[in-house]
């Protein structure tokens, strides 16, 4: 079943319209075929050659998705030390995030879930900065002015009609700009989803919706949530291209990702991409899978390891050697350390710090809230 548009959209050069040939045949056969849309196997065979990026971008990703993946490890073991909050991780998801997150500018607008660290990472959020919000502590709450990346958040789906409402103010603006919302498979069974869709397909809004299906709704299987079984196709009832693709793969996310957005930056609307990948770890630090899911449940997916895949690849053709991979690791994990040494030197919060960064211009409440908590501080209540 194709799942892009019928007809080619007029793109502005010559080599963009062999980008959108090439893209559109390879996700046509792909669906043909009834498997997900790859460009390396699982085992670090290159499947298409003549959609690689470049050299450099292959190994900016794999650079990209170690420091995701140095930050979800290290995560762990700050919880455990009482050094870091209820954390939900997203080893194993790195491609789906790094990959997706790579295809835009700091110019573009990104809604994240509470699971999209990696793709925050990405973008530019400073890791002292994202480990103080895993902190709950006010230095994490404000995002960098040159950054418009949205707080991590707990309610699932409203990260897309938020972003249809950011990526709508953008187009009347005149730029070309574009907004990114993820969710995971649960949230496309939330009324949020269908809203955003329809709307953005209507109003030609330029985002790119990232559907996550990582097998699990917390507890519940995808399997038992929906009967859908290729989530991609709901895009086809607002009018929209949807494409499934391999989410641990992170060659194929970027390279998907990247058509989307050049397609919503040329005013030719969204575009929602699947990205089929697995929660091996639990849904938080202090979540135990072992009560709802079993060994036969996660079978397999350790030797789809996104990291591994890319890193089997780079080796082979020869652009890391042992040894360049050894100091890009050492470089990452340097970085982290550096981080979480500035966090660690952030002050303590003030009482008062809980009511700021809630609104642009305080409300009259917020600003009445505000006195009498700072009255019960002096006051010693």
């Amino acid at each position: 079943m194709t799942q892009v548009p019928a007809q080619a959209p007029r793109p502005e050069s010559q080599e963009t319209a062999q980008a959108f040939q090439n893209a559109a045949a390879a996700y046509d056969e792909a669906a043909a075929r009834g498997e997900l849309f790859r460009i390396l196997a699982p085992d670090g065979e290159v499947v298409r050659p003549d959609l690689l990026p470049s050299a450099e971008q292959r190994v900016e990703l794999y650079r990209q998705m170690r420091r995701a993946r140095r930050f979800d490890e290290r995560g762990w073991v700050l919880y455990r030390q009482g050094r870091l909050g209820v954390f939900p991780p997203f080893g194993g998801m790195e491609a789906s995030q790094c990959g997706t997150a790579a295809a835009l500018t700091k110019n573009d607008w990104l809604f994240p879930t509470y699971r999209d660290t990696g793709a925050a990472l990405t973008l530019g959020l400073p890791i002292a900065r994202t480990l103080a919000y895993w902190r709950t502590s006010p230095h994490g709450w404000q995002m960098p002015a040159d950054l418009k990346v949205l707080p991590f958040y707990i309610p699932i789906a409203t990260q897309y009609p938020q972003a249809v409402g950011a990526a709508l103010a953008e187009k009347k603006r005149g730029t070309k700009n574009v907004a990114m919302a993820f969710i995971g498979d649960g949230g496309s069974s939330e009324g949020d989803f269908h809203e955003a869709l329809n709307f953005a397909g209507a109003l030609d809004a330029p985002c790119v919706f990232i559907l996550q299906n990582n097998g699990w709704a917390i507890s519940v299987p995808t399997r038992t949530q929906t009967k859908a079984t290729d989530l991609s196709r709901r895009a086809l009832g607002y009018g929209i291209p949807g494409v499934r693709v391999d989410g641990n793969d992170v060659l194929a996310t970027w390279h998907v990702t990247r058509e989307a957005v050049e397609r919503a930056r040329r005013g030719e609307g969204p575009t929602l991409i699947e990205t089929v990948t697995y929660r091996l770890k639990p849904h938080t630090t202090a979540d135990d899978p072992s009560r709802y899911r079993s060994d036969e449940d996660t079978a397999g997916w350790d030797e789809k390891d996104p990291l591994l895949r890319l890193q089997t690849h780079l080796l082979r053709e020869g652009l890391l050697t042992a040894d360049t991979d050894a100091a890009l690791q050492q470089e990452v994990a340097d970085e982290f350390e550096a981080a979480l040494a500035e966090a660690d030197a952030y002050p303590d919060p003030q009482p008062a710090e809980i009511l700021e960064h809630v609104f642009a211009e305080p409300t009259p409440q917020l600003v009445r809230q505000r006195a009498e908590l700072l009255g019960e501080v002096e006051s010693g209540g």
